[in-house]
């Protein structure tokens, strides 16, 4: 890290002439005086998704119409979407499909991985998860758990190991965590779940397009990520799944629906499942936010002649360590602890701060200055640790600054120093934090 005594706001700029990324940031709309560190729960619009959403708009759907499911190659957009995620997260060209949500992809691919370890033997029973997951992948568990008679076991990260015993059937982690920004040590854990005879389920909601993944290279099973945060998809854009070579046919998918099916113009009655990856796709895919995320994807890749998601990595970690110094130096004193891992293979590409009073007002007070960050609630019910609340801010290199996050914790020293975020208005809570 740098020396946290002597950074200047002339650093940032330095550090900012020096980066090779830098005009990567022309490729998107950022609004005039706005610093945005929020791209963890929404990218920011691409410039070119908005001509491009246009012409599909008014060119493919208004005149094409029907017609472009074949003109405008909508119909294998969500394998040509696909085949860009997949450079970003250590896959091979068709083996990952874009569709549906997060959400809906988790069910898919539980369910299928409960349904191998079920034909492998009797006996594994349990879905093994972290406490603090996110909580719709724990919803999901907990429906398919009492569904099937299972058990969802939720544990600390310390507690992982212990809990891959000989009756785990999955286990199910989000690999960058959402409330933390503590990562896992996704080679490890998967090795150390298959030498327990468990298969592995990854969440790349937050570790997709910011952080290196190399499924095939760790030998992962299964995973999902979203659309919308690092990929720049657009609110509400569709997610991702992949699945291992060696699992993706032994078995249906529970979502049988004729997207998936192998001849879906055929209209015949009985379901046959598609050829690999393209069996997990479900309901007719939705084009416009497919062209969205589309753009969103061509700006990452941007990035590949200075690096690719290396070169993202190695600025992002250095925008959260300067974010990191520059709070020790100047909100000391102020009730904010650093929650995020200081070690760099530990860390996604966000900070998360904790506080014990008036988390939530603060953010507000931040964002009514124009810096944007956001809120998450702690766990009354879990450590100690977790149960402060978090003030969280995400670092996308692709558009973020170094200038920018000077600036952002200049304006939270201010909030602080000046008891700014006291005002009633700030604590009125809103229905998205």
């Amino acid at each position: 890290m740098t020396d946290p005594m002597t950074l200047k706001l002339d650093d940032c700029r330095a550090l900012d002439a020096q980066d090779p990324l830098r005009d990567l940031r022309q490729q998107f709309m950022l609004p005039e005086g706005l610093i945005y560190l929020d791209g963890n729960s929404l990218g920011v619009l691409p410039r070119a998704a908005v001509d491009r959403v246009a012409h599909a708009v008014i060119a493919e759907w208004g005149q094409g119409l029907i017609r472009s499911w074949n003109s405008a190659g909508w119909f294998d957009l969500p394998q040509r979407v696909g085949d860009k995620i997949a450079q970003l997260i250590g896959a091979e060209p068709g083996e990952v499909v874009v569709t549906d949500s997060t959400s809906v992809n988790l069910y898919k691919v539980l369910s299928a991985a409960l349904n191998l370890a079920a034909a492998d033997g009797p006996g594994r029973r349990v879905v093994v998860s972290e406490r603090s997951n996110f909580p719709t992948d724990l919803y999901i568990a907990e429906g398919l758990c009492k569904a099937r008679g299972l058990q969802l076991l939720l544990v600390e990260p310390d507690d992982l190991s212990a809990a891959m015993t000989a009756d785990a059937a999955v286990l199910m982690l989000t690999h960058v965590n959402y409330r933390t920004g503590a990562m896992h040590d996704m080679a490890a854990m998967t090795a150390a779940a298959h030498a327990a005879g468990i298969l592995t389920v990854w969440d790349l909601a937050h570790s997709a397009g910011a952080v290196p993944v190399d499924l095939n290279g760790v030998k992962a099973d299964f995973a999902v990520g979203c659309g919308y945060k690092y990929l720049n998809g657009g609110p509400g854009a569709p997610a991702f799944v992949w699945v291992h070579a060696h699992h993706v046919e032994r078995f249906w998918q529970p979502l049988s629906g004729w997207w998936g099916h192998a001849s879906p113009f055929a209209f015949t009655p009985g379901y046959q499942p598609a050829p690999g990856i393209n069996r997990y796709l479900c309901g007719t895919q939705p084009m416009l936010s497919l062209t969205a995320l589309d753009c969103g994807l061509d700006a990452i890749l941007a990035a590949a002649p200075f690096g690719g998601m290396a070169a993202l990595r190695h600025k992002s970690l250095a925008l959260t360590d300067v974010f990191i110094d520059l709070v020790n130096q100047g909100c000391a004193g102020h009730g904010l602890a650093i929650a995020t891992p200081l070690a760099h293979g530990e860390r996604g590409s966000q900070v998360s701060l904790s506080r014990a009073e008036g988390a939530y007002a603060i953010v507000q007070a931040l964002v009514a200055r124009g810096v944007i960050g956001d809120f998450r609630a702690g766990d009354a019910s879990g450590p100690l640790a977790s149960q402060l609340d978090i003030l969280r801010f995400g670092f996308t290199p692709l558009y973020t600054g170094f200038e920018d996050v000077w600036t952002a914790v200049e304006h939270l020293r201010q909030v602080l120093e000046s008891g700014e975020w006291r005002q009633p208005a700030f604590a009125q809570k809103n229905a998205v934090t």
